[in-house]
């Protein structure tokens, strides 16, 4: 018998098989998120050795006649619940990959690795209004004559001292001058660049070894987890841990120093870059921007360049995306809804792009339509290296065991049967029922097509 069967598909969304849920160890995440999945179905456990079913369970029996299951949803502006579980297990896998994590064989030994943390951003496509603090004290947008214009008419300079919350912080000076078809592409081929730059930094480590880079995981590997983040003007710029490890994380040969690896990293970040087309078949060259900023991670350190500190930096990103930077949270479906969103002009405009570049058949292979609420950025947010630490499912499944068991000591006390899960087998099937919470019980549901 398998553990996961499909139940009979609904309406609403046919032939979608959701996995058993625990209703114990779901609950009190579900009673606090913005938008909960409703499942109906059953559940039933069954003694391995006799096949007797010892105990089961129905959405009908539940007081709302389903199952509440969260969402899940990283976005903070979306679910603030799921993300904060998102973010304090993104912490955790980060941490994990800093200092260890001994209670899923991740050896404390980690601390004492080469590591660094590295920003790699993008180039610049335009002059757009930022904020400059230079010692504590705010400085001009753009210095220049006043009286000199760009070939549209409008001024090169900007003499406002911008506070941190101006809306007009990454908007262009001239959108007239500024490349949104470049700033689109860019967007959407980061990820090959990153995937290229790893690449640069394994040839660079394999030179300095003096071995065939096919056999430098020999000798060291290089871990990492990035994070992205979209800047005000709409192009993401990546945060990244990298670490140099042995074999099996052991520790690295001697030679491998924290000096060594931020030194790959800036070599490998200025000689990465690949060639693309513009739609009027001029070339395009994708590169990362001037700006890299390359620091060590050094053991015990306090401040910045803590673990905890670092740690924390990257999980903060984690919840966030395209709306920060003024886009949408949700996936566009017509040129027309591009104008009808509640966003900054720029935003608008990148959108825009994407959709127009999306109709070109030379750009099918990045969907930029479908990826036009994230101005063109088609990459997760947070990536690692398989060996970097533990994954985010190591930490879910430890998270269910927690509350299981929970839910099981609470049956025990009010003098429940309780089973052990070692000896009994949970099988059913739930499907799409809806989505949010009932409107009110008993009387309908709050979401369309999801009738009890």
């Amino acid at each position: 018998m398998h553990a996961h069967l499909s139940a009979a598909s609904t309406a609403t969304r046919p032939h979608r098989a959701f996995p058993v849920p625990d209703t114990a160890a779901t609950a009190p995440l579900a009673s606090r998120c913005s938008a909960p999945i409703r499942l109906v179905g059953e559940r039933l456990t069954v003694d391995r050795e006799t096949g007797e079913i010892v105990e089961r369970f129905a959405s009908a029996d539940a007081p709302d006649g389903v199952v509440l299951v969260a969402c899940g949803n990283r976005r903070a502006n979306r679910c603030p619940s799921c993300a904060t579980t998102y973010r304090r297990d993104a912490y955790s896998l980060v941490r994990a990959g800093l200092a260890g994590d001994q209670a899923r064989g991740i050896s404390s030994e980690l601390a004492s690795h080469p590591r660094v943390f590295a920003t790699l951003t993008a180039p610049s496509f335009g002059a757009v209004h930022r904020r400059v603090v230079r010692g504590g004290s705010t400085l001009p947008c753009h210095r220049g004559a006043y009286e000199a214009t760009c070939s549209h008419g409008r001024p090169i300079s900007c003499g406002v001292r911008h506070e941190e919350q101006d809306n007009s912080l990454g908007q262009p000076l001239c959108p007239d001058c500024y490349d949104y078809e470049g700033a689109v592409l860019w967007n959407a081929h980061a990820g090959a660049l990153w995937r290229r730059t790893t690449i640069a930094m394994s040839r660079l480590l394999a030179a300095r070894a003096g071995v065939p880079r096919t056999e430098i995981g020999d000798f060291v590997r290089l871990s990492f987890v990035k994070v992205a983040e979209f800047q005000t003007r709409g192009l993401v710029h990546l945060h990244v841990i990298l670490r140099l490890d042995g074999p099996d994380r052991s520790a690295p040969p001697s030679w491998a120093t924290t000096e060594l690896l931020a030194e790959i990293v800036a070599q490998a970040a200025a000689q990465s870059w690949l060639r693309i087309q513009r739609p009027d078949d001029r070339p395009f060259v994708v590169r990362w921007g001037s700006q890299l900023d390359v620091r060590p991670i050094r053991p015990n350190a306090a401040g910045e360049g803590s673990d905890v500190r670092v740690a924390g930096y990257l999980a903060k990103y984690a919840t966030k995306a395209a709306e920060n930077a003024g886009g949408a949270d949700r996936r566009l479906h017509s040129a027309y809804e591009i104008g009808q969103l509640a966003v900054t002009d720029h935003a608008r405009t990148m959108m825009a792009t994407c959709w127009a570049l999306g109709a070109d058949p030379r750009y099918e292979l990045l969907r930029l339509r479908a990826w036009a609420h994230m101005l063109g950025f088609r990459g997760h947010f947070l990536t690692k290296a398989r060996r970097y630490s533990v994954t985010f499912g190591v930490l879910r499944t430890a998270r269910v065991r927690f509350r299981t068991t929970l839910a099981l000591f609470a049956r025990a006390l009010a003098g429940e049967t309780v089973f052990d899960p070692a000896s009994t087998l949970v099988i059913g099937g739930f499907s799409f029922a809806g989505v949010s919470m009932p409107a009110i019980m008993g009387t309908g549901w709050s979401a369309e097509g999801s009738a009890p």
